[in-house]
């Protein structure tokens, strides 16, 4: 058991049964109360957040993920696949589990699987995802990186806000965290 205290973000606790995520953490000292602890969770199976707050003299079971490296492969019409990269097992799993993920995950992408007592749970993306952009109005000569953006839609389905001289074809690094736009690879 660990206390409120103890507690940071990026831990994973065990509550109410389900395992949660610690994505902010805050400690909030009220004149004349006790202090109190208002951690925002994020559900590791289905990726809801919910914010809860607690007493600092609480305790928390933690829950031991496990990390393994695997590469995407494909998604049928319910399920996406990955491949475990060291003993090459495959593992499926639910749309659900995946949320707004789905929409950086392109065939062979490495990423990590989250694990907890043998069952897959969720991924962790990596930070930066390289995406080729299928549709876009047209750039024309002149246009800066600074004079606008415009609506783009890339390879996996996701949308995003462009420069003005980004054109169809071009490869782009996308942040996982916000989904934005980044720079333009080639």
């Amino acid at each position: 058991m660990i206390d409120a205290g103890e507690l940071r973000k990026g831990t994973a606790i065990e509550l109410d049964g389900e395992i949660y995520q610690i994505v902010e953490y805050q400690h909030v000292k009220m004149q004349q109360r006790q202090p109190v602890i208002r951690l925002r969770l994020r559900n590791v199976r289905s990726g809801n957040t919910l914010e809860r707050n607690f007493q600092a003299n609480d305790k928390f079971t933690p829950a031991f993920l496990e990390h393994r490296r695997v590469q995407y492969l494909y998604n049928d019409a319910n399920l996406y696949y990955f491949m475990d990269s060291e003993n090459y097992e495959q593992i499926a799993l639910a749309p659900e589990q995946l949320a707004e993920a789905i929409d950086y995950l392109k065939e062979g992408l490495n990423l990590e699987i989250l694990t907890h007592k043998a069952e897959a749970v969720n991924i962790e993306l990596p930070t930066f995802v390289e995406l080729k952009v299928v549709e876009t109005e047209p750039g024309f000569k002149g246009d800066t990186a600074t004079a606008g953006s415009k609506p783009a839609k890339l390879e996996t389905g996701l949308g995003v806000q462009v420069p003005l001289f980004i054109n169809i074809g071009d490869i782009l690094k996308i942040d996982t965290r916000s989904g934005k736009y980044l720079e333009k690879v080639s």
